[in-house]
């Protein structure tokens, strides 16, 4: 995206004010009207100042201060319009914009956001949106005013004299040629500065969402010096873009009243000569006035559509990215056995392609069964995991469903088939009712209540003053860690999947906490595929198979019985070490 011309991007800007076209067309009406309100009245200043220097009727002098009046409410009920029209259209256009840009960006497959950090994301809906709003709306109104009244003020004034615009135009061309130079480069310090604000995000969003961490370990002076860090250097470069635009801004200042002097000093001669009127030549001050006002205004717009640019980059290449593992399209089976089988699978994680996660590893579910995934830590447990919901597309070998590539499947469709419980489940910063309804949400409060008993929350649910409107703050921070999973099953519950993932999901919960959790997990696997990441002896015991993981690789397949016979095999080293110390 950034190979193309600014120019492109600022027309693909202008492009979206295409379904607001009513509203921009009576806009442009109503600037069209106050432009040309605002070029009438040097008229009306000429015609007094050629009367009262020339004792002329008193009359003449009345009607043109009366016009010029009009004139100026004319004006300012025009100005009021097109300001409203065109402001609420880029509002609408902005708004559209940004909905279409999260959309986008919630559409993409995991491994884009492997690659990028929550604030930088974040960054592009909030700092480069902005950006962009006031590019596509009252930058758009303010732009065309300015050159309307620079185009009218320009053929007027060659009008009254042809050889005073040609001396106050002589400056034009080389602002013109430092204005483009100058526009790439803030361009690229925009891009710059855009970049360090979304670090600085980043760095604010992580340590705000992980703050007790922070807390418990006494950080939170070394994350402000780290956020003061990232918006300083943030600052560095906004500092240099601030100096460009003061020495450009200098420049063309000092060159247009520099040929605002010549035009006074030409033009009082032209007067003395008797060549000119007073009148004429007040009037011609005044078009020039407004010409270097209108340019100077347009200079200032092109610094901004130039930063629009910048952040059109990023937008834009957010909105035209095409997602490796679309959300839709594909065959949906009409009825779901629950056989999931990995054949040969190879994964590399996007983010990480040099480093080998699963190496050719060949494993099947049974429909109806339990699967016990167990092995080290970074053995590729939980990507098998990722791999059956189609988190990521093996690079090679293939999963199936039912002896159906996943690949050839509906991704959403699929992942609707397929429950997951985590070790630490995340919930919606709202409350009960809506965190279950997640897993359905068309079911009504009684189907939401039905899940909620199956998974042995109720009892706790209604001890709330609120029952099922109880808030559960961000990240279900206002529940215990028992309380959560069974909020997490009774979600599961209510989808009723057809094959369920379970990241051990009592592990870190107190025994009469996993007893309930227990009893609500052992309703939810009834009938159901279920594939288990286990950490206990316990979950390892009650599976029909476990498969023992290790480098990616399935190093041992059996029923816990007949693992523990092998000797010393690694599944026997892991239940002696690992899960009889859990």
């Amino acid at each position: 995206m950034s190979d193309v011309p600014a120019s492109a991007r600022i027309t693909r800007l202008i492009s979206l004010a295409k379904s607001e076209w009513r509203a921009l067309t009576l806009g442009t009406f109503f600037l069209m009207i106050g432009s040309g309100m605002m070029l009438l009245y040097p008229q009306a200043i000429r015609i007094i100042m050629d009367r009262a220097l020339g004792a002329g009727d008193p009359g003449d002098l009345d009607r043109a201060a009366l016009g010029m009046v009009g004139i100026f409410v004319l004006q300012a009920v025009a100005g009021s319009f097109r300001y409203y029209l065109f402001t609420t259209s880029g509002e609408r256009i902005v708004t559209r914009l940004r909905a279409q840009l999260y959309q986008r960006i919630v559409h993409q497959e995991i491994g884009f956001f492997d690659e990028r950090t929550t604030g930088e994301l974040m960054s592009r809906l909030a700092a480069d949106a902005g950006v962009l709003q006031n590019a596509v709306s009252v930058n758009v109104s303010m732009g065309l005013r300015h050159l309307a009244m620079a185009l009218g003020g320009i053929g007027l004034l060659f009008y009254i004299s042809p050889i005073l615009t040609g001396l106050m135009l002589a400056v034009v061309p080389p602002v013109a040629l430092g204005a483009v130079a100058y526009g790439r480069r803030v361009r690229k310090l925009s891009q710059r500065a855009q970049d360090a604000l979304a670090q600085a995000g980043h760095v604010a969003e992580e340590t705000i969402g992980a703050i007790r961490t922070v807390r418990a370990f006494t950080q939170e002076d070394a994350e402000a010096e780290r956020y003061r860090r990232a918006v300083q250097a943030s600052f560095e470069v906004t500092k240099i873009r601030i100096r460009n635009v003061a020495y450009f801004s200098g420049g063309a200042s000092m060159a247009g009243y520099s040929s605002v002097a010549l035009v006074l000093w030409y033009g009082g001669r032209l007067v003395v000569g008797g060549e000119m009127s007073p009148g004429e030549l007040t009037s011609f001050i005044l078009y020039t006035l407004t010409v270097a006002f209108s340019i100077g205004a347009l200079g200032d717009l092109f610094t901004d559509f130039m930063r629009a640019a910048g952040a059109a980059d990023r937008v834009f290449a957010l909105i035209d990215r095409t997602p490796q593992i679309p959300l839709h399209g594909g065959r949906t089976l009409e009825k779901v056995e629950g056989r999931v089988a990995l054949e040969g699978v190879e994964l590399r994680y996007p983010s990480r392609p040099d480093v080998v996660v699963l190496d050719r590893l060949s494993l099947a579910l049974e429909p109806g069964k339990v699967m016990a995934l167990v092995g080290p830590s970074g053995s590729g447990k939980s990507t098998v995991a990722a791999l059956v919901q189609r988190l990521y597309d093996p690079n090679l070998g293939k999963v199936t469903l039912d002896g159906h590539d996943l690949k050839e499947l509906d991704a959403t469709w699929l992942r609707k088939q397929i429950g997951v419980v985590s070790q630490e489940p995340t919930l919606l910063s709202s409350s009960i009712l809506e965190n279950i309804r997640y897993g359905r949400p068309e079911a009504n409060e009684a189907e939401v209540e039905a899940a909620a008993r199956a998974a042995n929350a109720w009892d706790f649910v209604q001890r709330f003053p609120e029952g099922l409107q109880t808030q559960v703050g961000e990240r279900g921070v206002q529940l215990s860690g028992g309380q959560k999973q069974r909020v997490a099953i009774a979600r599961a519950l209510l989808k009723n999947p057809s094959i369920l993932i379970l990241d051990e999901a009592t592990s870190a919960l107190d025994a009469e906490s996993e007893h309930l959790v227990k009893e609500a997990l052992a309703r939810l696997q009834a009938g159901r595929t279920t594939l288990v990441i286990a950490h206990r002896l316990s979950t390892v015991k009650g599976a029909d198979r476990v498969a023992v993981v290790e480098a990616g690789k399935v190093v041992q397949l059996g029923d816990h019985r007949s693992l523990m016979a092998e000797g010393d095999g690694l599944y026997r080293r892991l239940v002696e070490h690992q899960f009889v110390a859990a």
